[in-house]
C-alpha cells in the first residue's frame, strides 16, 4: 500500500482460502473485477480469526468489508463425508489445515464486525454463503439452521457468480447509498424486519421453524426455492425467521460472451502471492494453473451438485478469440511444458444455451433439459466447440490439449455428426476419458438426475468404434456413488455386478456428502423426493454405507467381511462361491478361523506395522485418502493407490 501511495482504500476483501491471482479462484475475480472499476481492493487471506488484531491490519475501508470462505464450503473443506477430520488442504500453503475456521463466512462476519464497529457495511458471498441462503439442513451438525444471513452480522449476500451484483453495490456505496439502499438488487438476499420491505412480485416460502419442524414442509421449500431460481421468469423469495424476513432476489442474468471476455481478460498474474514461495506454495494452483475455464452454467443440473444451483442452467461461455488469447499468455510461461491440462468449466462440452427458448423464457420450470430423456428442443450442435479444440491444437508452443472437465456423453450421443467426439476420442484423452454414468439402476439414477443405463451403454459402443477406427487402446474410466439417496443394498449389488460383467472395479468410490443446498441433500433429510414428493429410500448409518461402499470394491481384501455381509442382508448368498458369476470366493478355512477369534489377517498385519489395529480403522483410513480435496476431478487416482497398485503388479 505504501509503494502504491495508498493510505486509504475502498474494499477488505477477506478469504478463507491462501491468495491465488488466477482466474479460478473467487477472491481474484472479484478483486480484479472491483480494481478494474476503479476501486482499491486489499486482500486479507486466511487472517488468524482469534483475535480482531489480524482484521485490523490495513486500517479501515473507506466503502465495505467483504467476506468469503473461499473456493469450498469451509465444513467440506474440512471433513470428509464420513464426518472425519482432512489431514490435508489443499487451498492453504503446503496443504496446512487449521489456517481457517469451520463455518468461516460466518467467524469472520463476527470478528470483522467486532473489529470494525457498527457501521461499516460488511457483504458475505461465495459458494459457501451462496448455497447457504436459505434455511438448509446441516449434516454436520444433523440439524436444520438458519440462513446464513441470521447466523452472522452481515448486511448483503451475494449468491452465484457474483460480478454483476458486486459491481452494483460498489457503484451504490460509492454514491453514499445506505446499507438500505443496497436491497432489490438481482443474485442479492438481505434480512428484514419489515414484510412490506421486499421486490414486488415476491413468493412466500415455508417459514424457518416450519421447515425445521416438518420434513414435508423442507421438502416443499426446497421445490419453490429451485423453481424460482432462473433470471428471466424466476420472482424474489420471502422466507420468515421468527419475526424477521429473508428475502432471497431473483438471480441475476449470466454474463454476456462479451461481459465474461472482459472478466477473464483481467490482469491475473496466475500465481500465489510470493508470500508462501517459503511454505510449500498453494497446491490447489498445480491442476488449474495450464487449464483454462471457457463456459459458466449447467444445465446438465445433477441433483447431487451445487453448480446449477449456484452458477445456473443457463449457460455461457467466452468467446473463441479470448480463450486463443489465455493459451498464447500461457506459452510464454517459463513453466510451461506444452501441455494445456483443460479446457472445460462445469461440463466442458457445453458453449450456449440449452435452447432458443432460454433467452427469452428462462430454463423450464418442470423440465430438465437431459434428463430423464433429452428435452426435444435440445440444441446439441457442437461446431462451435469443435472449432475452438481445432484453433487451440495449432497455437504454437501447445503440444497436446486435454479435457479433464466431466463430459456430458447424453449430450454428445445427441450430436449426430459425431465430429466432436471422434477428436476428444483422437486427440484429447491420454490412453482414458473419464465420464459419470455414477450408477446403473435407472431409479437410482432418476433421483440423481442422471440419463439411463442404456444411454451410457451406447457411449461404450462409440468409444470402443472410434478407438477401433483410429488403431487405438483406451480405456473408459468411470465415476460412480455409493448411498446416493433412493439406493439400497440390492441395488448396490446390481452395480457390483454391473462393474463385474464389465471387467473392471474401480480403485474409487466417492460416497454420497449431503453439501448444503441441492435437491438430493434434501431427500437425504427428509426422505422425500421434492420434485415428486414420493418418498425415497435413504441409507443413513455409517454400517450401511460402509457395506454398499464395499460392495463397489468387492475385490479388496479389506473389504472382505463386508461384503460377504451385504450379500447376505440382500438375499445374494449365490453370489459368493466359486462360479464366474460370483463377487466373492466362500472364506478358507484361516479366515474362517480368524474370524471365530475376532481378528483378520489385515488387522493382525496392520499390529504388526504399528498401523491401525482393526479392519474398519483401516478402511476409514483408506477412504480419508479416497475423500481427499485435491482441486482435480474425483476418481484421479492419487499417488498412494498408484504406488499400491504398481506393487501389486509386480507381486504378480
Amino acid at each position: 500500500m505504501i509503494e502504491r501511495d495508498w493510505y486509504w482504500y475502498d474494499f477488505l476483501l477477506i478469504s478463507g482460502d491462501a491468495y491465488v491471482d488466477h482466474p479460478s479462484f473467487g477472491t481474484a475475480v472479484i478483486g480484479r473485477v472491483l480494481e478494474a472499476e476503479g476501486f482499491r481492493v486489499a486482500v486479507l487471506a486466511q487472517p488468524d480469526w482469534r483475535s480482531t488484531e489480524p482484521f485490523l491490519a490495513f486500517g479501515k475501508p473507506r466503502l465495505g468489508i467483504l467476506i468469503g470462505a473461499g473456493n469450498l464450503d469451509s465444513m467440506v473443506a474440512h471433513y470428509t463425508a464420513s464426518k472425519k477430520r482432512r489431514s490435508e488442504d489443499f487451498y492453504s500453503p503446503g496443504k496446512r489445515v487449521g489456517l481457517r475456521p469451520d463455518r468461516a463466512t460466518i467467524v469472520y462476519a463476527k470478528k470483522a464486525r467486532e473489529a470494525f464497529g457498527p457501521d461499516i457495511p460488511i457483504l458475505i458471498g461465495g459458494l459457501e454463503a451462496s448455497l447457504r441462503r436459505f434455511a438448509h439442513y446441516d449434516y454436520w451438525g444433523n440439524d436444520v439452521r438458519p440462513s446464513i444471513l441470521i447466523d452472522s452480522p452481515s448486511d448483503l449476500l451475494l449468491y452465484g457468480m457474483g460480478e454483476r451484483a458486486i459491481r452494483e453495490v460498489a457503484r451504490r456505496l460509492k454514491g453514499g447509498a445506505a446499507v438500505s439502499e443496497l436491497r432489490g438488487i438481482p443474485g442479492t438476499a438481505y434480512i428484514t424486519d419489515n414484510s412490506t420491505d421486499c421486490p414486488s412480485g415476491t413468493v412466500a416460502c415455508v417459514s424457518f421453524e416450519e421447515i425445521k419442524a416438518s420434513k414435508a414442509a423442507y421438502a416443499a421449500a426446497t421445490k419453490l426455492q429451485y423453481e424460482e431460481h432462473d433470471p428471466v421468469r424466476g420472482h424474489a423469495v420471502i422466507q420468515r425467521h421468527g419475526d424477521r424476513y429473508l428475502v432471497v432476489v431473483k438471480p441475476a442474468m449470466p454474463l454476456s460472451r462479451l461481459e465474461l471476455d472482459q472478466v477473464s481478460d483481467l490482469p491475473y498474474t496466475r500465481r500465489a502471492h510470493p508470500m508462501y514461495d517459503e511454505t510449500g506454495g498453494v497446491p490447489a494452483l498445480d491442476e488449474v494453473k495450464f487449464s483454462i475455464i471457457h463456459n459458466r452454467g449447467c444445465f446438465g443440473a445433477c441433483n447431487f451438485c451445487s453448480l446449477a444451483w449456484h452458477q445456473g442452467r443457463m449457460v455461457t461461455s467466452r468467446s473463441q478469440e479470448s480463450v486463443l488469447r489465455e493459451a498464447e499468455a500461457m506459452t510464454k510461461d517459463p513453466d510451461f511444458k506444452g501441455y494445456i491440462h483443460d479446457v472445460g468449466g462445469p461440463t466442458a462440452n457445453f458453449r450456449h444455451f440449452s435452447c432458443k427458448d432460454q433467452e427469452k423464457k428462462g430454463v423450464c420450470k418442470n423440465r430438465k433439459c437431459l434428463t430423464p430423456t433429452p428435452c426435444p428442443r435440445l440444441d446439441a450442435d457442437s461446431t462451435d466447440y469443435l472449432s475452438l479444440l481445432r484453433r487451440l491444437r495449432k497455437v504454437k508452443g501447445v503440444k497436446k490439449v486435454f479435457i479433464r472437465s466431466g463430459i456430458r456423453y447424453d449430450y454428445l450421443l445427441k450430436d449426430e455428426k459425431r465430429d466432436l467426439a471422434e477428436e476428444i476420442i483422437a486427440y484429447h484423452i491420454s490412453g482414458q476419458i473419464k465420464v459419470a454414468p455414477e450408477h446403473c439402476v435407472d431409479a437410482v439414477l432418476d433421483a440423481m438426475g442422471k440419463p439411463h443405463i442404456d444411454v451410457y451403454r451406447r457411449f461404450i459402443e462409440l468409444y470402443s468404434q472410434i478407438n477401433g477406427k483410429n488403431g487405438k487402446n483406451q480405456f473408459v474410466v468411470p465415476y460412480l456413488m455409493s448411498s446416493h439417496p433412493g439406493s439400497t443394498l440390492s441395488d448396490a449389488v446390481a452395480l457390483a455386478l454391473f462393474l463385474h460383467q464389465s471387467g473392471r472395479q474401480p480403485e474409487q468410490v466417492q460416497d454420497f456428502y449431503p453439501t448444503p443446498g441441492t435437491i438430493s441433500t434434501c431427500m437425504y433429510y427428509t426422505g422425500l423426493d421434492p420434485m415428486t414428493g414420493k418418498r425415497i429410500y435413504v441409507a443413513r448409518t455409517p454400517h450401511e454405507k460402509d457395506l454398499q461402499r464395499a460392495l463397489l470394491q468387492w475385490r479388496n481384501p479389506e473389504n472382505r467381511s463386508l461384503v460377504v455381509e451385504a450379500l447376505r442382508k440382500a438375499d445374494r448368498p449365490d453370489l459368493i462361491g466359486h462360479d464366474p458369476k460370483c463377487l466373492i470366493r466362500p472364506p478358507t478355512k484361516e479366515q474362517r478361523e480368524a474370524a471365530e477369534f475376532g481378528h483378520s489377517r489385515a488387522g493382525v498385519s496392520s499390529r504388526k506395522s504399528g498401523g491401525h489395529s482393526s479392519r474398519s480403522a483401516v478402511t476409514h483410513a483408506n477412504r480419508d485418502r479416497r475423500e481427499d480435496l485435491r482441486p482435480q476431478k474425483r476418481g484421479t487416482q492419487s499417488s498412494h493407490t498408484a504406488k499400491t497398485t504398481a506393487n501389486k503388479k509386480k507381486k504378480g
